[in-house]
């Protein structure tokens, strides 16, 4: 299980970058907020990726960024993307490795679960929410921690 203060394990990614991205890599040296939700184009989730959208400006400002991590596959966050006009880019975890890494694995159905992190700019863990049913919750506790 992960708790504040530790580490927050390494990935790569494919992502709606169009090129596979590396937490260690893309966001060296940055505080940064990283989202895992169960499924594109569910209530829930579209609720909590507009939240995200909604307030990329002030992380913007703030020099946060943030990416979503599902199971969905890149075709599906194209659209989903596409369709909520979302500011930032979407992470597929086909396998559920990374999901798993993170606690963030429903076990048995592996569906993954809604939590968030906030990590700081030596990607140690400053902050994490978790509730599958506060989807707005999630972009309220992040900011409250910023």
């Amino acid at each position: 299980m992960l708790n504040v203060g530790d580490k927050a394990p390494d990935f790569t990614l494919p992502s709606t970058a169009g090129e596979n991205f590396a937490l260690s890599k893309n966001f060296r040296g940055k505080s940064c907020i990283l989202f895992f939700y169960p499924k594109d184009f569910t209530k829930g989730c579209t609720a909590e990726v507009c939240e995200f959208r909604d307030h990329f400006g002030f992380l913007e400002d703030l020099a946060i960024p943030i990416v979503g991590i599902s199971r969905d596959d890149l075709s599906t966050h194209y659209k989903f993307k596409s369709t909520y006009n979302l500011p930032y880019h979407l992470l597929s975890d086909k396998s559920g490795k990374v999901c798993k890494a993170y606690d963030a694995l429903i076990p048995v159905i592996g569906l993954p679960k809604r939590v968030t992190y906030l990590l700081d700019d030596s990607h140690h863990i400053k902050g994490i929410y978790q509730d599958m049913f506060d989807a707005k919750g999630h972009i309220k506790y992040m900011l409250k921690k910023l």
